[in-house]
């Protein structure tokens, strides 16, 4: 790369952190244990940075920038919308979940996060799990979502799942008039931890379930517990006849390819930055008439499972405070109307306003 052009792209990662409003952004390289990690702080004004940490194989350094990025802001609007005390940050790792991971890695990435002095607190997420917050929290406190052995909340998976059920719920109440899923054809992209306990509540209501994922073995372990959930391969996703897709994987499934595929009358689920481009396929969404339930608010349920946890964790309060997702989002969609704008929007701006009111309580003597 030429001098000129490491500039620009140097730039362009400066522009795009200004852009979004990044308080702080963390480059953690380890050359013995190959550890390669971003640590984005997006806002601190409600509180502590919460966010989990992701490890994952991207294929360039500024998609994995990028991630941390969205990630985080996204994080800043959920703990704002959910009406917790915290700010909002992520992290992601560069590598392969299955492969690169050690005791050390994991104890070098804790060292990075001690160096924060509690700016940002780290809890599990995609591609990392209990064991390596166990290793991250003997080189530091600042990390939730501990194993209950070590006094921790356990896995937030169940009470994310349970939120985002109650999302899909409060979506089926504004297109079909009620809440009751029997029959409700439902394509869950994903079978990780947060898509299989989906999955659990869906079968439960007697939803008719469709699962896809690109790990054979998380296809397995959904269909030994549910023999009649009808496997999808991974490219015939978008076209399936289906009333409602839950997006429950990594991020940006819904662009300029899959949406004019979809055939579902609601997008509700769990996985974090589901549009590509926020503006324009949110658009895409409402010119074809499909409700959007915006990720950070129906999939809050872990960072309030992680919140729970500093305050004294108890599990069925964490459930309680999750439940009123359904009330949150039935709002959301209610604003959204009456202001004539998306979802997305009426999302953003309840949060904004949130964390306004609270910067200006901080300022005043």
């Amino acid at each position: 790369m030429s001098v000129i052009t490491e500039k620009k792209a140097n730039d362009l990662i400066f522009d795009k952190i200004s852009a979004m409003g990044h308080e702080q952004v963390v480059f953690c390289h380890d050359e013995k244990t190959g550890l390669r990690a971003i640590i984005a702080i997006h806002n601190t004004v409600l509180g502590p940075a919460l966010g989990g940490t992701r490890m994952w194989q991207y294929a360039s350094d500024a998609d994995a920038i990028l991630d941390a990025l969205r990630l985080s802001e996204g994080m800043t609007y959920k703990a704002a919308v959910a009406g917790l005390n915290l700010g909002g940050g992520k992290a992601v790792i560069l590598g392969d979940p299955r492969k690169d991971k050690s005791e050390p890695f994991f104890r070098r990435y804790g060292k990075f996060v001690n160096s924060l002095n509690g700016k940002y607190i780290t809890a599990e997420d995609v591609g990392t799990s209990k064991l390596d917050m166990e290793y991250i929290a003997m080189e530091t406190k600042h990390v939730s979502g501990l194993p209950e052995h070590k006094g921790g909340s356990g896995d937030p998976s169940p009470v994310t799942a349970y939120g985002v059920f109650m999302g899909l719920k409060a979506s089926a109440k504004r297109v079909y008039g009620h809440d009751n899923l029997q029959g409700k054809k439902v394509m869950v992209q994903g079978a990780g931890n947060v898509g299989r306990y989906l999955i659990d509540n869906l079968m439960k209501e007697g939803a008719q379930v469709f699962v896809s994922d690109i790990f054979e073995d998380q296809i397995q372990r959904v269909v030994s517990a549910h023999s009649s959930v009808k496997v999808i391969a991974p490219q015939d996703v978008y076209g399936i006849d289906m009333d409602i897709y839950a997006p429950c994987a990594l991020g940006a499934t819904l662009n300029d390819d899959t949406i004019p595929q979809l055939k579902a009358a609601i997008v509700a689920g769990g996985a974090n930055n589901q549009l590509q481009d926020p503006n324009r396929h949110m658009q895409m969404l409402m010119d074809r008439g499909i409700l959007y339930a915006p990720d950070f608010v129906i999939n809050a349920g872990g960072l309030i499972n992680v919140y729970s946890e500093l305050e004294g964790y108890n599990r069925q309060n964490a459930l309680a405070k999750t439940e009123y997702i359904y009330d949150q989002t039935l709002a959301i969609f209610e604003a959204a109307e009456q202001e004539g704008i998306s979802t997305m929007e009426a999302s953003i701006r309840l949060a904004q306003r949130r964390i306004d009111a609270v910067a200006n309580i901080k300022t005043r003597l």
